[in-house]
């Protein structure tokens, strides 16, 4: 057994002793429906560690996702649904099977080839069940992230505009729809429009190979950053923000800070 093996076997061991009885108590009333927010913070707090190029706390964060996986196969075993086995069988043979250039004929393929081979391989798996070209998309996906990935695949039947230019075209054409709605004052009619905005600009972000969801969260993160920074600045100088008279000028010297602050 591979020293890998055996500290995998170690944390389902752990697992086990946790759950059974005579365990522990928080572990073992948790459920499947009581570890789904577990699941989405785990990989929201790897996701971050990776954004800011924090391997250390990348590594802890992957640890506490493949505990869910562990976790979760546990009390599928005891629903006796499925085994962790049954999960890692799975994925093996999936990988397998969707990587026929290597473990078959060792054909030599492009990136672009693979994946249209993946899609490929993936139809013929789904074949003789009514599958929309669209589905796969978990509906409770961050919206900006489900948009460019139902972009993706309405591309893969033509769905799509030629160019980046096309699509700059629908954003612009939308800005002017949702300012019509706004002057029209129905509230049902300005939503639908910005959220119609909101599709067409993940669309561009797509055609210029930009993950939308990844550039909003910098975005957020970059204005939390800058608002910290003024609130040191206002504590060094004992200031508040209601005696502030200049937000333009200090906003100016945070980012300043920000520019200049080293990164890591």
């Amino acid at each position: 057994m591979s020293e890998t093996a055996a500290r995998f076997d170690r944390l389902v061991e752990i697992m086990d002793q946790l759950r059974d009885p005579g365990g522990c108590p928080w572990d073992a009333e948790q459920t499947m429906e009581s570890l789904q927010p577990y699941l989405i913070e785990e990989a929201y707090e790897c996701l971050e560690a990776m954004e800011r190029g924090d391997r250390k706390a990348q590594c802890d964060e992957l640890g506490d996702l493949l505990l869910q996986v562990v976790f979760q196969s546990r009390i599928a075993k005891e629903e006796r649904a499925f085994t962790l086995d049954e999960v890692i069988d799975g994925i093996c043979d999936k990988l397998i099977r969707r990587h026929p250039h290597v473990f078959e004929d060792n054909r030599s393929l492009d990136a672009g080839a693979v994946e249209q081979q993946w899609e490929q391989i993936k139809r013929a798996e789904k074949k003789g069940k009514q599958r929309s070209i669209v589905a796969g998309i978990p509906p409770a996906a961050p919206a900006l992230q489900r948009a460019a990935r139902l972009g993706e695949k309405a591309a893969r039947v033509g769905l799509d505009w030629e160019d980046v230019a096309g699509v700059r075209s629908k954003v612009l054409e939308e800005l002017d729809e949702l300012e019509a709605a706004r002057q029209s004052g129905h509230q049902g009619d300005l939503e639908g429009e910005f959220g119609d905005l909101l599709f067409s600009l993940a669309q561009w972000a797509r055609h210029m190979d930009l993950e939308p969801e990844a550039a909003l969260r910098r975005a957020t993160r970059k204005f939390t950053d800058r608002v910290q920074a003024i609130e040191g600045i206002l504590a060094q100088r004992n200031e508040t923000w209601e005696r502030v008279t200049d937000l333009d000028a200090l906003w100016n010297e945070a980012k300043g800070l920000s520019q200049v602050a080293p990164k890591g």
